[in-house]
C-alpha cells in the first residue's frame, strides 16, 4: 500500500482565512455577528411564514424553503471556520471532512433548482394569475421542492464518492476555512481528470438547466408586464420579481465563477475571499433582500409585534390565596 493511500490518512488541517491572530479575533467577531443575524433572519422569516395564515401561498412555501436551505447551507461551513478563528489551524478528522463536503454539495445544488422553481412560480404569478392557484396546488409546489432535493442529493453522492476515493499523499493541509473540492484537488496524487471533468459536466448541468428555466421564466414575465398599460401596474408586478432576480444574480454569478472554470486557474487565496461571499454573506443578505421590500412580510412581521404587545400589556389578575373570612 503506497503512503498516500486515503486509508492512512485519519484528518486534514484548515488554514482557515488568514494566520495573523489579531485579525482572527476581528474575524471572529464579525463572521460571529453575520452569523446570528443569518439565523434570526432565515429562521425567523421562516417562523413567521409558517405561524402566518396570509403567507401561506406557493410563493412564501417556496420562500421558507429557500431559508431553511440558507441556514443549513451556513450551518455547514461557519461554525468550523469560527473555531479555526482561535486557534488558526483548525484539524478536521477524514469522515467529517467527507461529510461536510457532501452536505455543502446537496444544499448548493439544490439552491439552484428552488430559485429556479421560484422563477417558474413568478411566471405563473404574472403570466397566468388566473389559474395561479390552480396551477401552483401545493401538490406541484411539494414536487419541486423534492425535485429540486433530489438533484442535490444526486451531485453529492457522484461528487463525494468521486473525491474521496482519490489519493491525498501531496500534503493533508487543507489552504481553505472548509472542506471544497478545488483545495482538495490540490492535495491529490490521482490522476483528477475525471474528477474535474465530472465536477464541471455537474455544475453545468446545474447551472444551464436551472438558468434555462429562469430564463425563459423571466422573459415571458418581462413581455407581460410590458403590456399592462399603468406605470403604476407595471412597477408594482416587477417589485414582485425583483428581490428574486437579486438573489439569482448573487447566487449564481458567485458560484459560477467558483466551479465553472479549469481547475489550473484556481487560486486558492482568491478562491475563499469568494467562498466567504456564497457560504456567509448571501444567506444572510436573503432574508433582507425579500423581506425589505416585501409588503406583506413587513404588514405581517408588524402584525405580529403589536400582538406580542398587546399579549404582554395585559393587566395580570391577582389571585387570592386566602378565603374570605
Amino acid at each position: 500500500m503506497e503512503a498516500g493511500n486515503i486509508s492512512l490518512l485519519s484528518e486534514f488541517i484548515l488554514t482557515g482565512l488568514t494566520d495573523d491572530s489579531q485579525l482572527q479575533l476581528i474575524l471572529f467577531a464579525l463572521f460571529l455577528f453575520i452569523y446570528a443575524v443569518t439565523m434570526v433572519g432565515n429562521l425567523g422569516l421562516l417562523a413567521l411564514i409558517v405561524a402566518s395564515p396570509r403567507l401561506h401561498t406557493p410563493m412564501y412555501f417556496f420562500l421558507s424553503n429557500l431559508s431553511f436551505l440558507d441556514f443549513c447551507y451556513s450551518s455547514v461551513t461557519v461554525p468550523k471556520m469560527l473555531m479555526g478563528c482561535f486557534s488558526g489551524y483548525q484539524t478536521i478528522s477524514f469522515f467529517a471532512c467527507m461529510a461536510q463536503t457532501s452536505l455543502f454539495l446537496l444544499f448548493a445544488a439544490t439552491e439552484f433548482f428552488l430559485l429556479a422553481s421560484m422563477a417558474y412560480d413568478r411566471y405563473v404569478a404574472v403570466c397566468n394569475p388566473l389559474l395561479y392557484h390552480s396551477i401552483m396546488s401545493p401538490k406541484l409546489c411539494l414536487q419541486l421542492v423534492i425535485a429540486s432535493y433530489a438533484v442535490g442529493l444526486i451531485n453529492m453522492m457522484l461528487l463525494t464518492s468521486t473525491t474521496f476515493h482519490l489519493n491525498f499523499c501531496h500534503s493533508h493541509v487543507i489552504t481553505h476555512y472548509f472542506c471544497d473540492i478545488p483545495p482538495l484537488l490540490k492535495l491529490s496524487c490521482s490522476d483528477t481528470h475525471v474528477l474535474q471533468l465530472l465536477l464541471f459536466a455537474c455544475g453545468g448541468f446545474n447551472v444551464s438547466v436551472s438558468l434555462a428555466i429562469i430564463v425563459v421564466s423571466y422573459i415571458c414575465v418581462f413581455f407581460a408586464i410590458i403590456r399592462i398599460p399603468s406605470a403604476q401596474g407595471k412597477h408594482k408586478t416587477f417589485s414582485t420579481c425583483a428581490s428574486h432576480l437579486t438573489a439569482i444574480s448573487l447566487y449564481y454569478g458567485t458560484t459560477v465563477f467558483m466551479y465553472l472554470r479549469p481547475s489550473s486557474e484556481y487560486s486558492l487565496g482568491k478562491d475563499r475571499l469568494v467562498s466567504v461571499f456564497y457560504t456567509v454573506v448571501i444567506p444572510m443578505l436573503n432574508p433582507m433582500i425579500y423581506s425589505l421590500r416585501n409588503k406583506d412580510v413587513k404588514e405581517t412581521f408588524w402584525n405580529v409585534l403589536a400582538k406580542a404587545s398587546q399579549f404582554h400589556s395585559l393587566p395580570i389578575p391577582r389571585v387570592s390565596c386566602c378565603p374570605k373570612q
